[in-house]
């Protein structure tokens, strides 16, 4: 547990502390179950010391009433950075998805001496873009279930039930994303807050320059996949184009989602090359 911002944040870390490090930031309402354990695990063998953690709301980290958060959203951004004094680390390669890759682009512009590269999956750009991009499939504007959020069942439907609206065409691993979400309600203090939130935030006052990305110079990779239905994938072409010398890997069948072992092999070479600059 670490005390950051007057809250505590809950992280886990695996691998070396004298390796490269490796912070991973996850989406909205997303606690650090979602970066898999063995996916963890491959980077920490790869010689990377690899940091997950519970945003605010989620897992075991502070918690505020549904509707109610104690927080805006540049305090994400803090917080990441929060986390990394807590385990004394000076700076790491920041890899963040969906709004995650949000808050590590906020990092790169407000903290770059903290910051040794980027890796942003799933997202979009914080900066307006030149260019008009797609709007998110229907598929994903209609998804709007009712959940009760105290039926640890329910619950448990309506991940698996959401990584098939936002997925690709990798066929979902119903017994993997059904152990996961069970791991997420049973770690997460009120689920209801978890999932509605981060959704409401302000902005905090602290927006980014237009020109924030273009500033950018440390090494950033992009990883979208072809069948993104949030962002589809122009938003992933023009995130890589607003930063100087970024690298976009395009991977097929993915859609908006944390890398599933399918795409593994090559997401972690591609994060292990990266974070390996120093």
């Amino acid at each position: 547990m670490i005390k950051v911002n007057g809250a505590e944040l809950c992280a886990e870390t695996f691998g070396e502390r004298t390796d490269p490090a490796i912070l991973l930031i996850s989406g909205m309402g997303g606690s650090m179950d979602w970066w898999d354990g063995q996916f963890c695990e491959r980077l920490a063998e790869a010689g990377r010391f690899v940091i997950r953690y519970d945003h605010r709301d989620t897992g075991q980290s502070t918690s505020y009433a549904a509707g109610k958060p104690g927080y805006t959203g540049m305090d994400l951004c803090h917080d990441a950075v929060a986390v990394l004094d807590g385990l004394d680390i000076q700076a790491a390669h920041v890899a963040g998805v969906s709004m995650g890759g949000g808050v590590a682009q906020e990092m790169a512009a407000l903290y770059p001496e903290r910051v040794a590269g980027l890796t942003l999956m799933s997202t979009t750009a914080i900066t307006p873009s030149e260019v008009e991009l797609p709007r998110p499939a229907a598929r994903v504007a209609r998804f709007s279930p009712e959940v009760d959020w105290d039926d640890r069942d329910a619950v448990v439907d309506y991940f698996v039930e959401t990584e098939k609206v936002y997925g690709g065409s990798i066929p979902v691993d119903e017994e993997r994303i059904r152990a996961i979400a069970g791991r997420v309600f049973d770690r997460t203090t009120d689920m209801k807050a978890s999932q509605t939130n981060h959704s409401i935030l302000s902005d905090g006052g602290e927006p980014v320059s237009r020109d924030a990305l273009a500033h950018i110079k440390v090494p950033v990779l992009v990883i979208h996949g072809t069948e993104d239905p949030l962002f589809p994938l122009p938003h992933g072409q023009a995130l890589a184009a607003a930063i100087p010398g970024a690298r976009l890997v395009v991977v097929e069948g993915l859609g908006h989602q944390v890398p599933p072992p399918e795409v593994w092999p090559v997401v972690v070479p591609e994060l292990v090359a990266i974070s390996g600059h120093r």
